[in-house]
């Protein structure tokens, strides 16, 4: 999940599968030109309830097959749970395993922010692949409907990652990048280089 660019290699293996988080207004262009890809003209969504004013207030992952920007899907979280949404594969992408590694990443994430549940809303016809994760209905008749379609709500217990981050985490690992944790950011070298600011006095 390391980096913000399309996969550097010179010559990608054509149909790798990587995953990453998105990282700038480039990787919400990707995102936003796969959900439209998706909802707004494979699914006829209005373009207001599919942009819905979440992007930026969450977490977005973009999968790839080779070079190729193949599927994303976008996290959200709240006091006591995450909830995992708008997982979309371009059509072509489909019988790649592309969905199965974005949630994947996003559930090993999750865990290493350190949250026991993950909240979804599955369309009730992929009830199945969900639960592959272990996700299970959260309760007889929990479902709604939105954008033309049924959901079922969802609900996965997790036990976080034994390397979750919490307050008496390394307060370097803290400010580190979203998801790019094990690995020293700009602010962790910033520490050692000689002083520059004008303000800083001692």
């Amino acid at each position: 999940m390391h980096g913000s660019k399309l996969p550097s290699s010179a010559n990608p293996i054509p149909r790798s599968i990587s995953i990453r988080i998105a990282r700038d207004p480039n990787d919400l262009m990707l995102v936003t030109a796969i959900r439209a890809a998706v909802y707004l003209a494979e699914q006829d969504c209005p373009i207001e309830e599919e942009f819905d004013g979440n992007d930026l207030v969450a977490a977005h992952f973009i999968g790839f097959v080779g070079s190729e920007p193949a599927g994303c899907l976008r996290v959200r979280f709240f006091g006591e749970f995450a909830k995992v949404e708008r997982l979309a594969v371009r059509h072509q992408f489909r019988r790649s395993r592309v969905s199965f590694k974005l949630v994947q990443a996003s559930v090993a994430y999750i865990k290493r922010k350190g949250f026991r549940k993950i909240y979804g809303q599955a369309q009730d016809r992929l009830v199945d692949f969900w639960a592959h994760f272990g996700a299970r209905p959260l309760g007889h008749n929990r479902k709604i409907t939105f954008s033309d379609f049924s959901y079922t709500e969802m609900v996965l217990d997790l036990e976080p990652d034994v390397d979750a981050i919490t307050l008496d985490s390394d307060p370097y690992v803290i400010i580190r990048p979203e998801g790019d944790w094990d690995r020293p950011g700009v602010l962790d070298i910033s520490s050692g280089r000689a002083v520059t600011s004008p303000l800083r006095t001692a």
